[in-house]
């Protein structure tokens, strides 16, 4: 397994390098069943982490913990040393969220949600709506006018609700599959916009299925299973020289299932 350096108590990896986001033992079940099991990382200052795993490996229910959306059972998540549920009005003006399956103030129109998400952080109205205006422009959603949110398509949604997470320019961004649903003209300027965040000195963490996508526009990336972080590190590392696509299904086990369904056949009845 290729794991980052062991995380301290003051957040910070034992290198002395300050972490952006860490997770320490974080911990959630749902009855029975035990969603994400004492996991922990830690994801540097200016890295585009990319967070993959099969379809319940505990990747949204670790991000919503890590971000304030859902108390862990136990463990703890520090945004630049800030622990996110002892101080969270501290942690959260660090962050900014797009969460998975996000319910929203729809009956606004794209520009009132942006400036109200912006207000609700605390920027004054002078400052907000140029930056909202601007966001709306860069991400095609101009255009839409005074079309309520609720009539968005899926695609349209996602970006609005990503320039929100983006209006009050946090040092963090936490953004649960960003790209799903989005055109592909849309997703090259929304890449574009993260790699200029971070090259800028901000930290953006993504959960996807895209292994292509993690793999050219993340550095950085963990393998999420069964609740625990079977592989962290550089994407290079964790790659191995392989197709990311690949080394993931290795490392989960993950196998390919050919059984044959003869009877999906074209019929002509």
């Amino acid at each position: 397994m290729v794991t980052l350096p062991p995380v301290s108590a003051t957040g910070q990896a034992e290198t002395g390098s300050r972490s952006a986001l860490v997770f320490d033992r974080l911990a959630k079940a749902f009855g029975q069943k035990v969603a994400v099991n004492l996991l922990s990382l830690s994801i540097p200052v200016g890295s585009l982490y990319g967070i993959v795993g099969p379809n319940g490996a505990g990747k949204t229910t670790t991000l919503s913990m890590a971000t304030g959306l859902l108390r862990p059972d136990a463990g703890r998540a520090l945004v630049h040393g800030v622990d996110v549920w002892n101080e969270p009005a501290r942690a959260k003006s660090r962050l900014g969220v797009l969460p998975d399956g996000l319910r929203t103030f729809d009956r606004l129109s794209g520009l009132e949600l942006v400036t109200y998400s912006g207000l609700l952080r605390g920027l004054k109205r002078e400052v907000v709506l140029p930056r909202a205006t601007q966001l709306l422009h860069v991400l095609d959603l101009w255009d839409a006018g005074s079309a309520l949110v609720a009539d968005y398509s899926a695609g349209m949604r996602k970006k609005v609700h990503l320039a929100c997470a983006l209006v009050h320019s946090p040092s963090v961004l936490v953004l649960d599959e960003p790209f799903e649903a989005v055109d592909p003209i849309s997703a090259k300027t929304i890449q574009a916009i993260l790699t200029d965040f971070t090259a800028a000195g901000g930290t953006v963490v993504i959960s996807s299925h895209v292994m292509a996508t993690v793999q050219r526009l993340c550095t950085h990336v963990a393998i999420i299973a069964q609740g625990r972080v079977v592989a962290a590190g550089t994407t290079a590392e964790v790659a191995a020289g392989e197709d990311l696509e690949d080394r993931f299904a290795q490392l989960v086990g993950a196998q390919t299932s050919r059984e044959e369904l003869s009877w999906l056949r074209p019929s002509s009845a």
